[in-house]
């Protein structure tokens, strides 16, 4: 059975870790490839490879700067991620709820019991 390609879109990029961490790492920044390895501590080619799967799914940008490459999140590329994601609040959101009502039923019997 063929494997589904890792670059084929932004979901399949980011199921794996590694590249969820990577994303996280350049939240709010611009880095090279040696300041990711620094922050990471993971070796350049392992650097190199997931910032190219994130690349191919434009979830990543690449500039150049002098002989540097610097890269950076492409935030609009993760909305849709986002908006898939949060069609599922509402039912985590009622799920707590009830959580709540639960816990403070235990609460108050217990209470009551003392």
């Amino acid at each position: 059975m063929a494997r589904t390609r890792t670059t084929f879109d932004s979901f399949n990029a980011i199921a794996e870790p590694k590249r969820r961490e990577l994303i996280e790492a350049l939240v709010g920044k611009e880095l090279t490839v040696s300041q990711i390895v620094e922050t990471l501590g993971w070796s350049q080619p392992m650097v190199s490879k997931h910032l190219s799967v994130l690349k191919q799914v434009n979830l990543v940008l690449e500039r150049k700067e002098g002989r540097f490459r610097v890269y950076r999140v492409n935030a609009a590329q993760l909305k849709p991620i986002q908006d898939w994601v949060i069609q599922f609040e509402q039912y985590w959101s009622n799920n707590l709820d009830h959580l709540e009502d639960y816990l403070n039923k235990i609460q108050s019997k217990e209470v009551k019991d003392e």
